[in-house]
């Protein structure tokens, strides 16, 4: 047997493996993530490395190949578990072992370390008298001012050296080549957290918060190490829950990892977290520097953290100690990994979790039905709390049906009962969230003449309309200036159709000329801190009423807003997805729990054309109890997660030809595998993708279903042997996809 080894775990040496031979002593104990010492080079000097793929098939001459020399005793580096996680992942998710490891492993390419220098004094003090002495019979004015600088104060910082007391570079290297001072380099960590100098004011919990801390701590002390589900209502206090829990395990010397879905909620949550737990906490987003991300992960190695708050990336931090990992709106879609391996995190987080000896905590006010099936099915342990915190008083809800409003000649974007409850607010200073499910200026552009709508030359699907002018395709960035004339059949009334973020902005402006406004949507804050920016100007009521997307609904906590608008609660609902009815009523129930959150009582208008959907009338009362039976009937019926899963097959190709041959291929081979295993998979296609064509790519996908989550993850492998070997894959690329969260 033959291992391939990586010397130096870095994303830039991932494809710089070398061949070793495994020793017959070591045919057990030589598994992927083990460290191992190794004969490198000519010289053939004993260096680290860690086993990243094992195989019976020598690359080069048998006898070039040198043994591995040891494996490193009960080594329980970072790197090893993380390695063995990614192993796990490609396994489980499909992809490469390169795939996995690159998601895994901090990116150290590119980075340019930051450093303090400092000169010092190296000399004892007889010594520094006669050196001192020296250089005032030589008048050195500048020696003699740094000495004199030294004799205050022993250290001092070298641009300060350099610039406030003008000493030259040439001066500095002549008295340390003397040996009078020496130059001491320190790396310095970027710390991305602004931090705000708030004092901490302790929280007395609930009695069914008590409950829980109490209950999960004790299992953590006595050893258990289990799966919780918190199920709370919004506003119910679970981020104190996990507060008053991280503090149990820290106090155990563990470190905890806390993952949230969007970069939106860093900056509230942090702050909250800062206050409680000072310096030892940090943070990982997407819009970070790879300096800033790399110093995380170092300070996290090296021990200088002990909790780091982030969206899924962060799951992957190198703690050594680690005792925790909670992931809060578990329900979230931004947790499923779009790029390959397609992992879901909750998933990798308890495999994690388990090499570990941690624990895990999901918690959400609308539990994914995956996470509520299994709490259901004794997998995990279920907590619930029914009441809001602060003893607040959940918001009046009131559904609005559109349909009468337009039997009622009400051509606006707002209800008539929208208009008047924002006009009460704006007359006592209380603040307004309306929220919109939608980005850009408008919808679609489409002829009302002939029913022609502008898509993407690219992409095959519509373009949205932007108030520059333009044509944005979301998917490729492709841009077109908006048509005066159908291209089709030459009318003129071609127009954008749908509400955006920006026009109900406009809308508002219009209507409520004095209202402060401001949006929250993917243009708005595209730039660094954006996020951070207009949360903290409308915690700071610097705004009467924000608009935005779904980004603005999740998890923040603003005291004064006692009014939520949700201008078309169903423009999610008949999406060509069968989590629709899921996605809305989560939206819904996420949407309604930002109003009335502490002493005034809130309202909420739900704006919809189906007001007796179940998605709605469920998020309406706020029972997730018969939206959960009512969705799982559905999910039953048509074999959808969590009653079965599902394994979706990408086939992708420049050529047309190739892609279609590759997917009919694809097929029989699927045929095959089921005759061979005598198994009976639901398979549905090969057939175009939703979207058929991306970016000049053509897309082709098989979906299959089957309730043993196994026999999809044995049928891969099949695929992924088939598609190393046969000539019909050729320049096309295959894509494997479990319980997808996205349409395709």
């Amino acid at each position: 047997m033959y291992a391939d080894i990586i010397i130096d775990i870095s994303h830039e040496n991932l494809d710089k493996t070398y061949q070793y031979a495994i020793p017959q002593e070591y045919k057990e104990t030589a598994v992927i993530g083990t460290q191992v010492m190794v004969p490198f080079g000519r010289g053939n000097r004993f260096l680290s490395g860690y086993i990243i793929g094992i195989s019976d098939e020598p690359k080069i001459d048998k006898g070039l190949i040198k043994q591995i020399s040891q494996i490193v005793p009960e080594a329980t580096v970072i790197e090893s578990q993380l390695i063995h996680l990614a192993a796990w992942m490609k396994e489980t998710f499909g992809g490469t072992m390169n795939d996995s490891l690159k998601t895994v492993l901090p990116v150290k390419k590119t980075v340019k370390i930051k450093e303090r220098k400092r000169i010092c004094l190296n000399i004892k003090e007889e010594k520094f008298t006669e050196v001192y002495g020296e250089n005032l019979r030589k008048n050195n004015p500048a020696r003699i001012r740094l000495l004199e600088a030294l004799q205050k104060k022993n250290t001092l910082d070298y641009d300060e050296v350099i610039h406030k007391l003008k000493i030259s570079r040439s001066t500095l290297q002549g008295l340390e080549e003397q040996g009078v001072i020496k130059t001491v380099a320190e790396q310095i960590y970027r710390n991305p957290i602004k931090l705000e100098d708030t004092p901490y004011q302790s929280v007395n919990l609930n009695e069914d918060q008590k409950r829980i801390v109490e209950n999960i701590l004790q299992d953590y002390i006595t050893g258990v190490r289990a799966t919780y589900l918190i199920h709370g209502i919004t506003g119910s206090g679970k981020t104190e829950v996990y507060m008053d829990i991280i503090d149990g395990v820290l106090k155990q010397g563990k470190q905890v990892i806390m993952l949230i879905p969007e970069i939106a909620l860093t900056y509230q949550t942090v702050m909250r977290f800062y206050i409680r737990f000072g310096e030892r906490i940090s943070i990982l987003n997407s819009k970070m520097s790879h300096g800033e991300r790399f110093d995380q992960s170092e300070r996290a190695k090296a021990g200088e953290i002990d909790i780091i708050i982030g969206p899924r990336s962060a799951l992957f931090t190198p703690f050594k100690n680690l005792g925790l990992i909670i992931i809060d709106e578990e329900h979230e879609n931004s947790y499923k990994s779009e790029t390959t391996p397609k992992y879901h995190t909750t998933d990798v987080a308890i495999k994690r979790a388990m090499m570990a000896n941690a624990s895990v905590i999901l918690g959400s006010a609308t539990p994914s039905l995956e996470a509520y099936h299994k709490a259901e099915l004794g997998e995990y342990k279920l907590y619930t709390l029914t009441k809001r915190a602060k003893e607040a008083i959940p918001p009046k809800v009131w559904v609005v049906d559109l349909r009468e409003e337009l039997k009622n000649k009400n051509k606006s974007i707002f209800s008539q009962k929208l208009k008047e409850l924002i006009s009460e607010r704006l007359s006592k200073n209380e603040q307004i969230m309306l929220f919109l499910n939608r980005r850009g200026y408008a919808g679609f552009v489409s002829c009302r003449s002939c029913g022609h709508v502008v898509k993407c030359l690219h992409c095959d699907i519509s373009l949205t309309s932007h108030n520059s002018g333009k044509l944005i395709c979301h998917y490729c960035g492709h841009k077109e200036h908006l048509p005066q004339k159908c291209p089709v059949c030459g009318s003129k009334y071609i127009a954008a159709f749908g509400t955006g973020t920006q026009k109900v902005e406009e809308f508002v402006k219009k209507e409520f000329f004095n209202a402060r406004v401001l949006r929250m949507d993917t243009d708005t804050t595209k730039l660094k801190g954006g996020h951070e920016r207009i949360l903290k100007a409308f915690a700071q009521q610097k705004a009467d009423i924000l608009v935005g997307t779904q980004m603005i609904v999740k998890g923040h906590d603003f005291p004064r807003v006692t009014l939520v608008g949700i201008i078309a609660a169903d423009l999610s609902l008949y999406a060509g997805d069968f989590r629709a009815g899921e996605r809305t009523f989560q939206l819904l129930c996420q949407a309604a729990g930002r109003a009335g959150r502490d002493a005034l009582p809130g309202e909420v208008v739900i704006q919809t054309y189906h007001p007796e959907h179940y998605s709605i009338t469920c998020a309406a009362k706020g029972d997730y109890k018969a939206f959960f039976e009512q969705e799982m009937l559905y999910r039953k019926l048509m074999k959808y997660p969590p009653a079965a899963h599902i394994l979706l097959i990408l086939i992708s190709s420049k050529e047309e030809e190739k892609v279609e041959k590759a997917a009919q291929f694809a097929g029989e081979a699927i045929k095959e595998w089921m005759n061979q295993n005598s198994q009976e998979l639901q398979v549905i296609g090969p057939a175009p993708a939703g979207i058929a064509k991306v970016n000049d790519i053509y897309r082709r996908v098989i979906y299959m279903k089957d309730e043993d989550y196994q026999n999809l993850v044995n049928l891969k492998n099949y695929l992924e042997g088939y598609y190393s070997y046969s000539e019909y894959f050729n320049n096309c690329n295959l894509q494997f996809d479990f319980n997808p969260m996205s349409g395709y």
